[in-house]
């Protein structure tokens, strides 16, 4: 039987907040190690606390930085399986020495306006090679790297302003941080009025990015 599903708020209070962050349904965090190696015996580890829970979370290894992403697909968000296996993760870490870099556990997405989101859809996961989500309101990289394409759909036709822009979800104590310095790198805010949700922000052009929480959202 599938486990019940958990708010964004109930999982983000029951993880240890030295490692872990709720984003997009999922539950992410970033350990550093001195080397490569440290890192691989890292990865090792955790994928036998993996098999000892018999869920299994999402890994990247690069250069002395590992990123460690659950979330239990069968209820599309976030249970007290990834709870405890987040738990026994971070006693690894704790065990080999790692150190943490919350700042780098992020989540970027790009978002496509649209008029007509079927006719658009098939161009985006043919150019890239992704797959379709089975309710079609997404496009992602089937070997979990690349950026995720969204759909937003126009109600009429919008030459004046750009209609692709990115969204870039980070944890929810370091969004303000992201905005200000890229307001001070040139940008400018365009809008608060989402936050904590979303502030959305541009370029010196007016591209626009949206820094994106899990905070401010009904499923909070």
């Amino acid at each position: 039987m599938a486990s019940s599903k958990l708010s964004s708020s109930a999982v983000t209070d029951a993880v240890d907040a030295r490692h872990w962050r709720v984003m997009l349904h999922r539950l992410r965090a970033t350990f550093t190690a001195p080397d490569f190696a440290a890192a691989a015996a890292f990865v090792a580890r955790v994928a036998a606390v993996a098999d000892d829970h018999d869920h299994h979370p999402d890994v990247l290894l690069r250069w002395g930085q590992v990123t460690v992403t659950t979330s239990s697909h069968d209820v599309g968000g976030l249970t007290q399986r990834d709870v405890d296996l987040a738990a026994a993760v971070s006693a690894v870490a704790d065990e080999l020495g790692l150190g943490t870099a919350v700042e780098r556990s992020e989540i970027l997405e790009i978002a496509v306006d649209a008029l007509d989101i079927a006719a658009v859809r098939p161009f985006w996961a043919a150019v890239f090679g992704y797959d379709t989500a089975d309710d079609g309101s997404e496009v992602s990289d089937p070997a979990g790297v690349g950026p995720t394409v969204w759909f937003q759909q126009m109600d009429e036709p919008r030459p004046q302003r750009n209609r692709i822009h990115f969204d870039i979800t980070v944890p929810h104590d370091q969004a303000t941080q992201r905005v200000e310095a890229a307001v001070a790198a040139g940008g400018h805010l365009v809008s608060d009025e989402a936050a904590p949700a979303f502030w959305i922000v541009a370029d010196p052009e007016g591209n626009e990015v949206c820094v994106c929480t899990w905070q401010g959202r009904a499923s909070a």
